[in-house]
């Protein structure tokens, strides 16, 4: 087969596998039987065959095999980005990308399910037998740069042609350019390399700070993992999701938001003293580098660099632990009192990073003793479930999340030599299938309220001294100054605006 005829082949069974999400999101967020909304959507479905043919033709011509080994990659990775497309409602922008990358083998193996090895293999490795097994033939040189020519002219032209619609297409640039195959993971995946590479510079160090007194002071910050306030019955949520911290004596709750929807972009705000896309020194390194003892207990990840030498991951957690408690959130606090109890320092800051909230497979994630509620969800494919089991699922990890904290408060209350705080603070939100959307990773420009909306939890032990502020809404980097406030560090960079302590 001539390779012309062959890359126009390719690039419409690319298009008619693969883009149905791309025009479905064309045709919800446009007026399509306006003139204007036919043309730009004509336009991008000839665009995208073109474009797609510029590209194909160029490689199948630079060499076949070369050709064949990249689009056979691509057309399975094109039906691995469809199957979270259609199963989670995801966007494969920027943000994405750099889930993929920061996940782990034990969430990865999550989403295992026999839906997804079926996408593969229908929309990846069947059309990828066709590619590899067709002979090609290449056209004379003359034929192959008049072609080239001919179609980036063509493209040129569309793209001039539709200059009146542009505003329209660069609003929605970020989920059209994430629902694009293959350009959305392969052109997202060379900018995160680029941004990261960016963001991995040495960090930028910020100005010294002084301890201002002597008294024994501990703040524990839990970060929590897609857990969004709405199914907290903390702030209103019908279900009794909180039996014991709604019993808690000086247990305070604020309406907060994230500044993004995915992990690490989550965890970076609530450590930074500002919302920035710069490295500056994050709290537990500021902290550790002013005589204050810091320590780290994770069952996640995601974090940017911790540079502290008390750094636990669920690893070296589980090196010691005995008991069913330990597959789970509660190892966070094995052992975790009488750590605090040898520090030195009479400052003392702890992070415990948790993942029981985090999804697909939310029931796996507490012990059974915690499914109050039924009957819950236990696929991976969360469109199966109906979304009262889905809810429910989820409402248990949090019921489990309340127990945990209930545990942390009372294992602080028996240290009464130091004055206590206890932080917890969501990295971001979760959607459960309103608007069909589940998880989280949707652009904060667009993402649902669920998403964004997270719980910020203060207790203070009796001995505090502190009140808090009347503050109506809170975000992440308020965790940062008030902590400086709290174990009482005087910094060039506290920001009193920022410290939720009166």
């Amino acid at each position: 087969m001539q390779t012309v005829r062959f890359a126009w082949g390719v690039s419409l069974l690319n298009l008619l596998l693969f883009h149905l999400p791309f025009f479905h999101f064309v045709f919800r967020n446009l007026d399509y039987v306006s003139i204007n909304g036919m043309i730009i959507i004509v336009s991008l479905l000839i665009l995208m065959l073109v474009v797609n043919f510029f590209v194909f033709y160029i490689l199948f011509s630079l060499s076949h095999t070369v050709g064949k080994v990249l689009l056979t990659l691509f057309f399975i990775l094109n039906a691995l980005s469809l199957y979270f497309v259609n199963t989670y409602s995801v966007i494969i922008d920027e943000s994405m990308i750099g889930n993929v990358f920061n996940t782990n083998y034990e969430e990865s193996s999550s989403f295992f399910s026999v839906k997804l090895i079926l996408y593969i293999l229908g929309l990846g490795v069947l059309p990828s037998i066709f590619i590899i097994r067709t002979k090609l033939t290449n056209a004379p040189r003359k034929s192959f740069f008049i072609t080239i020519l001919l179609s980036f002219l063509f493209i040129a032209f569309m793209v001039f042609a539709n200059a009146s619609n542009w505003l329209w297409i660069d609003k929605n640039s970020k989920s059209l350019g994430g629902l694009a195959m293959p350009w959305s993971y392969s052109v997202n995946t060379s900018l995160h390399y680029v941004h990261e590479y960016q963001k991995n510079k040495k960090e930028i160090l910020l100005p010294n700070a002084t301890i201002k007194d002597s008294s024994k002071s501990i703040v524990i910050l839990v970060i929590g993992e897609s857990v969004r306030s709405k199914n907290f019955s903390l702030y209103g949520y019908e279900k009794n999701t909180n039996p014991y911290l709604s019993q808690t004596k000086n247990l305070y709750h604020f309406n907060a938001t994230s500044f993004a929807t995915y992990t690490r972009a989550g965890i970076k705000s609530i450590l930074e003293h500002t919302h920035t896309d710069e490295l500056y020194e994050i709290l537990p390194n500021y902290l550790n580098r002013n005589q204050v003892d810091v320590i780290w207990r994770s069952t996640n990840w995601g974090e940017p660099p911790v540079h502290i030498k008390n750094y636990f991951n669920k690893e070296a957690l589980q090196k010691d632990c005995i008991g069913d408690s330990c597959q789970y959130d509660e190892i966070l606090l094995k052992g975790l009192k009488e750590q605090i109890l040898s520090c030195k320092s009479n400052k003392v800051f702890v992070v415990l990073h948790t993942s029981t909230s985090h999804g697909p497979s939310y029931s796996k994630k507490y012990p059974k003793r915690f499914e109050t509620f039924k009957p819950v969800c236990n696929s991976v494919e969360l469109g199966n479930c109906s979304q009262t089991e889905l809810i429910n699922a989820y409402d248990n990890t949090i019921v489990y999340t309340d127990y945990i904290l209930h545990e942390l408060i009372e294992n602080l209350k028996e240290m009464q030599e130091y004055k206590s705080s206890m932080f917890f603070v969501s990295d971001h939100g979760e959607s459960l299938g309103e608007k069909n959307l589940y998880m989280h990773g949707m652009p904060r420009s667009i993402a649902p309220k669920e998403q964004y909306e997270i719980p910020f939890l203060v207790w203070l032990s009796d001995n505090s001294n502190k009140q808090l502020k009347p503050l109506p809404e809170l975000n992440q980097n308020h965790v940062f100054h008030s902590v400086l406030n709290f174990l009482g560090l005087q910094s060039p960079i506290y920001d009193e605006q920022m410290n939720i302590f009166k």
